[in-house]
């Protein structure tokens, strides 16, 4: 990397034609044996049954619920973990200190929105 005598530095970012942002309400993970951070990002979500069988009325459309599998799903929570990072202590540091000021900024931005109201 070379340094203009500014010393400014530009970062180009790249992303891969099949870049798509997921969604993620939650994380899971932990310190590694190696000292590593491990955060495993998840979409929680209540199940979804592998197949409703229901009744086909007369006039063709659809009657009352016949089978359900599985039969009870009232107990279970899906979490689909679409992806994971493993984060340096350093690399950490960095990114907490950053979603800090992000926040600090959304709530700026929604203090003058409450206030424009």
């Amino acid at each position: 990397i070379t340094m203009d005598n500014d010393k400014k530095i530009k970062f180009k970012y790249i992303f891969p034609t099949d870049y798509n942002p997921t969604y993620c309400n939650g994380a899971f993970g932990g310190v590694s044996t190696h000292g590593e951070i491990v955060v495993n990002f998840f979409l929680e979500r209540m199940p979804i049954p592998n197949s409703i069988t229901q009744q086909l009325n007369e006039n063709g459309t659809l009657g009352a619920v016949i089978n359900v599998d599985p039969e009870n799903c009232d107990n279970t929570i899906i979490r689909n973990v679409s992806t994971g990072v493993v984060l340096t202590e350093e690399t950490a540091k960095s990114i907490y200190e950053w979603l800090n000021i992000q926040l600090e900024e959304l709530q700026r931005q929604k203090q003058i929105q409450s206030n424009s109201n």
